[in-house]
C-alpha cells in the first residue's frame, strides 16, 4: 500500500481543481430553480472557481446566504479576498456574519458534526476532495464514518472522502433543492460506491449523471462526471438519466431538457444500464424476467482463484522444476490469461505453454508431510527463505509458509479482467489444472453437461450483461468479480429436449476454432445467437439484435474511455 509520506500533495488534499466551464455548467444548472435561493453551501472552496461561477449569477448573489468550507486557511483567505462581500473566518460558528456570504477556515467534517445542517440549503454545489480512505487522519475517519451510519449506510475502510461528503451534502438539502457535484466516475459501477448510488436513489427524486467520452480535467488521468441531483417536495417518485458528452465544449451543444429519465431501480446496484437507449433498456428488463433465461449462479458457483501469496514463487516453469525435481509436488496450472487460446484449456494447450516457457505449475504442498520431503524440495524451500521470499504477509500469517491453501481444480475457469469481452473457459480432465487469481474458479453445482454451460455463456445476451455487471477502470479494462459473474444471465440450454448433445458438441467446436483465430467474437455470435437464442429458444431477431447492439454499445463505450478510436473498433 502507498505510504502517507509517499503521496503527492494532489493526493493528500484531494485537490484537483475544476475547470471553468464545468464550474459554470454545474452553476447555471443549479441556479435554475422556480423558487428562491435563500441558502448556498459550497463544501469544499478550492481555489474558488465555483464561487466565481456563483458570482455571476447577479441575483442569487446579492440575495443568497452562503456558507463556503476550505480546510487551508492561506487558500481560504485568498478567495475570500476576491469578493468584497465575502467574510473569512477561521472555524465553524452559527452565525455566518452580516453580509450573509462567508468562507469557513475548517474541515468539513468538523462543520458539518458542529450543526451545518441545521440550516437547510436550497442550492448545494461544488468539487469534493478525492481523498483515499488512508490518507485520512483518525479523527477525520471516525467523522466520515459517522455522517455515513447516520445516514443510514455501511463504513469501510474503502471509501473515499468524496462519498462522504455527498452523503453529508445531500442530509443538508432542503425539501426543494438542487445539488452539483463534480466526482469520479467510480460513482457509475465501482464496489465501495454501491451503498452511496443507493442512498442517492432513494433520497433524491432526480438524479442526473453527465459524462463525458474524454477526460475533461487537463494532466490528471482521472475521470469524472457530474452528478446533478434534484429533491422535489410532495413528488414521490425517483428517476435517473445519464447523459454522454464529447467534452467540455459540447456540454452546451445539448439541453438536458432533450434527455429522458428513467424510472430508477432501486434494487440496482450498477447505474451501467443507463447507458442504454430506451428500447435496449427495455429489453434487458425483460430478459431479467424472461424464463428461458437463468442466472450463472443458479447452475454454478464463481470463486476467486488461488491466491498463493508470492506467484513468483509458487508459480514455475519446466527449468526450475527439473532444476529442483519438483514435479511430484505440482499441478498444472494457467498463470495469466496469455496462455488462454480456446474455450477448452487441453494438454496440447498446457504443453504449448511448457514449451513456451511460461510458468505452468504451481508447488501445491497441502497433502505433504514436511518431514517426508525430497532434497530438491528442501533445497527449493531454502532458496526461498534465504531470498526472503517468504516475508510476503499472505506467507508469514501461515503456519507453514509454503503451503499455498485451497488449491482445488475447478470445472471452468473465468477470466477476471477483459479487454475486448470476457473469456469463460472449460477446465479438460486431461489436465485438470488450477488457476491462479488471475482467474477466477467455477464449480458447478449440479452434475451438468459442463459444455452446455460454456456454449451458453457465447451469446450476446451474456457478454451484454457481463458488461452491465462488470466495471471498467484505467485502459478500457472490464473487471468482474464472482457475485458479478453470478448475476451474468445465460440461455437456458440444461435439458437435452431444448438442444441435443450432439449440437452443444457441434456448438462448442464451433466457438472453440473461432475464438483460437479471432481477437473479437462479434461474427461469432451472428451464429451462436442465431442456433441457441432464435431457433432453440424462440427469441425474435428484434430481441436479439437489442442484445447485441446494447453489448457493443456498452463495451464500445469502455474501450473508447480506454484510449481506443471508434474506427478502431
Amino acid at each position: 500500500m502507498k505510504l502517507k509520506e509517499d503521496a503527492s500533495e494532489e493526493k493528500l488534499h484531494g485537490r484537483y481543481f475544476t475547470p471553468e466551464p464545468i464550474a459554470d455548467y454545474v452553476t447555471n444548472w443549479v441556479m435554475d430553480q422556480e423558487g428562491g435561493i435563500g441558502n448556498i453551501l459550497e463544501p469544499s472552496v478550492g481555489d474558488g472557481v465555483f464561487i466565481k461561477s456563483i458570482h455571476k449569477h447577479t441575483d442569487v448573489w446579492e440575495n443568497a446566504n452562503m456558507i463556503s468550507i476550505e480546510i487551508n486557511e492561506d487558500v481560504s483567505k485568498v478567495a475570500a479576498g476576491r469578493y468584497e462581500q465575502l467574510e473569512w473566518k477561521k472555524g465553524w460558528k452559527r452565525n455566518i456574519g452580516e453580509s450573509g456570504k462567508v468562507i469557513i477556515n475548517d474541515d468539513f467534517y468538523k462543520a458539518y458534526t458542529s450543526g451545518l445542517c441545521q440550516d437547510r440549503y436550497q442550492a448545494i454545489l461544488g468539487n469534493p476532495p478525492y481523498i483515499r480512505y488512508q490518507y485520512l487522519n483518525e479523527e477525520q475517519r471516525n467523522e466520515q464514518s459517522a455522517i455515513l451510519t447516520q445516514n443510514g449506510m455501511i463504513s469501510n475502510k474503502l471509501i473515499n472522502a468524496w462519498v462522504s461528503f455527498t452523503v453529508a451534502c445531500v442530509s443538508c438539502m432542503e425539501e426543494t433543492s438542487r445539488m452539483g457535484f463534480v466526482i469520479p466516475a467510480e460513482l457509475l459501477q465501482v464496489k465501495y460506491s454501491e451503498d452511496l448510488r443507493k442512498f442517492l436513489v432513494r433520497h433524491l427524486n432526480r438524479i442526473t449523471v453527465v459524462t463525458f467520452r474524454s477526460l475533461v480535467f487537463d494532466g490528471i488521468e482521472q475521470e469524472v462526471v457530474l452528478l446533478l441531483g434534484e429533491k422535489i417536495a410532495g413528488d414521490e417518485n425517483h428517476k435517473i438519466r445519464i447523459v454522454q458528452f464529447d467534452d467540455l465544449e459540447h456540454m452546451e451543444d445539448d439541453d438536458l431538457g432533450n434527455y429522458e429519465f428513467f424510472e430508477a431501480d432501486l434494487a440496482s446496484s450498477k447505474w451501467t444500464k443507463y447507458f442504454l437507449s430506451d428500447s435496449e433498456l427495455e429489453q434487458v428488463q425483460a430478459a431479467e424476467r424472461d424464463k428461458r433465461y437463468i442466472r450463472f449462479s443458479k447452475v454454478a458457483k464463481c470463486e476467486v482463484g488461488i491466491t498463493t501469496g508470492n506467484n513468483d514463487y509458487f508459480c514455475v516453469d519446466r527449468d526450475t522444476v527439473e532444476k529442483y525435481n519438483l514435479r511430484e509436488y505440482c499441478k498444472p496450472l494457467i498463470a495469466r490469461s496469455v496462455n488462454i487460446k480456446g474455450i477448452q484449456f487441453t494438454e496440447d494447450d498446457w504443453n504449448a505453454n511448457i514449451e513456451a516457457g511460461a510458468r505452468t505449475y504451481l508447488l501445491d504442498l497441502t497433502l505433504f508431510d514436511k518431514n517426508k520431503f525430497s532434497k530438491g524440495l528442501k533445497s527449493y524451500i531454502q532458496f526461498g527463505e534465504q531470498s526472503e521470499q517468504n516475508t510476503t504477509y499472505k506467507c508469514q500469517i501461515r503456519d507453514e509458509w509454503y503451503k499455498v491453501p485451497s488449491v482445488w481444480v475447478p470445472d471452468a475457469f473465468f477470466l477476471r479482467r477483459n479487454y475486448l469481452y470476457p473469456k469463460f473457459m472449460l477446465n479438460t480432465e486431461e489436465v485438470n489444472a488450477v488457476s491462479t487469481d488471475t482467474m477466477h474458479r467455477v464449480r458447478f453445482l449440479e452434475p451438468v453437461n459442463k459444455k452446455r454451460m460454456v456454449v451458453a455463456y457465447y451469446t450476446s445476451l451474456s457478454l451484454l450483461f457481463s458488461e452491465l455487471e462488470g466495471r471498467s477502470y484505467g485502459g478500457g479494462v472490464l473487471e468482474i468479480l464472482p457475485g458479478e459473474v453470478g448475476r451474468i444471465l445465460l440461455p437456458n440450454i440444461f435439458d437435452e429436449t431444448i438442444i441435443t448433445d450432439d449440437e452443444i458438441d457441434s456448438l462448442l467446436d464451433t466457438i472453440d476454432r473461432y475464438i483460437r483465430n479471432h481477437d473479437d467474437v462479434i461474427e461469432l455470435l451472428k451464429i451462436t445467437d442465431k442456433k441457441i437464442l432464435i431457433e432453440k429458444l424462440g427469441a425474435t431477431e428484434d430481441e436479439v439484435l437489442k442484445y447485441r447492439s446494447a453489448w457493443i454499445s456498452l463495451r464500445n463505450r469502455r474501450l473508447v474511455r480506454g484510449g481506443r478510436t471508434a474506427t478502431d473498433l
